[in-house]
C-alpha cells in the first residue's frame, strides 16, 4: 500500500477510537477545550483561526458545550458587547480526560512496534512536518 493509503486508513482509525472513548465529548470539543485552557482568554470570533469552520458552527458548538457545562460565556464588565467564553471546572476535568484518551488511542497504536521505531517515526513525522 501507498503512504497515503495507510495513512487515511491509521487516522481514520484514530478518529474511530476517539469518537467512542471520547463520548459524550467530540474531538472538535476537545479541541476548543485545550485551545481556551492554553490561550486563557478568548471569544468566540477568536476560534475561527484554529477551527475550519463557521462563525454559526462555532456558536452551535459552543451552545452544545455550555449546555453540558463545559464552558460559560461571560460578559465583559467594561464593554457589553464582547463575551469571553471560560473553561468550567467539568471542562477541565473533560479536556484532561480526553489527551489522556488521545494519548492512549495512538499509544496502542504505537506499541505495535520497538520503542526505537517508535522513536524514528517521531523524528521522520517530525521532518515532514516543519516548515523547512
Amino acid at each position: 500500500e501507498d503512504f497515503s493509503n495507510l495513512w487515511m486508513k491509521l487516522t481514520k482509525e484514530w478518529r474511530n477510537a476517539l469518537d467512542q472513548e471520547l463520548a459524550p465529548l467530540t474531538e472538535g470539543q476537545l479541541n476548543i477545550l485545550e485551545l481556551l485552557i492554553q490561550s486563557q482568554l478568548l471569544k468566540p470570533s477568536d476560534l475561527l483561526q484554529y477551527l475550519n469552520t463557521t462563525p454559526a458552527a462555532v456558536t452551535t458548538i459552543l451552545d452544545r458545550m455550555e449546555k453540558n457545562e463545559l464552558i460559560e460565556r461571560v460578559r465583559d464588565e467594561n464593554d457589553r458587547r464582547i463575551v469571553w467564553i471560560h473553561v468550567t471546572e467539568k471542562g477541565k476535568q473533560e479536556a484532561e480526560r480526553g489527551a489522556k484518551v488521545k494519548q492512549d488511542v495512538i499509544a496502542r497504536s504505537l506499541d505495535k512496534i520497538s520503542s526505537h521505531n517508535q522513536q524514528l517515526l517521531v523524528y521522520l513525522l517530525g521532518k515532514v512536518a516543519s516548515n523547512e
